[in-house]
């Protein structure tokens, strides 16, 4: 499922692989986290409103996200100093990774020039490592999670 803008991405192709430091700035590598499906949370910016909403739906979620097995990974431009500060205010029980440079983001085609930042997308990608859903909103536009549970099944 796409939604928004013709993205260079698709499902059913291999996930772009990255490395990137989480809040604590240990390094996670996405093709070492093969074997359970895996939610990439592409967001704007750490303590903006939307994105801050966003996430809090996802943390309010995640113990269903969990039960399937998923492992749940928010990306941004911001640090990981920054992310630390974030997660521990909004008490978000998931990694936050660092893309300082906006290399996964490019990689994913949600790379915004203009604001040097991620735009919103939200990637599911299953055991094997293939793309499994995608949903695209514009900058504005907070996401609607309700269909993430279904597709971390199909990705199981």
């Amino acid at each position: 499922m796409t939604r928004g803008n013709e993205m260079a991405i698709a499902v059913g192709q291999e996930a772009p692989d990255f490395t990137l430091n989480n809040e604590d700035g240990e390094q996670v590598t996405l093709s070492e986290l093969r074997g359970a499906p895996v939610v990439l949370v592409f967001y704007t910016f750490d303590f903006s409103g939307i994105c801050t909403g966003e996430l809090c739906e996802i943390r309010d979620d995640y113990s269903e996200w969990m039960d399937l097995g998923a492992q749940v990974y928010g990306v941004s431009r911001d640090s990981h100093f920054s992310h630390a500060a974030y997660k521990e205010q909004h008490g978000l029980p998931y990694s936050l990774l660092a893309d300082t440079k906006g290399e996964a983001a490019k990689a994913y085609d949600t790379w915004n020039e203009g604001l040097w930042a991620a735009e919103r997308l939200t990637v599911v990608i299953d055991k094997d490592g293939a793309i499994a859903h995608l949903v695209k909103n514009p900058i504005l536009e907070a996401r609607d999670h309700s269909a993430i549970a279904e597709a971390i099944r199909g990705a199981g």
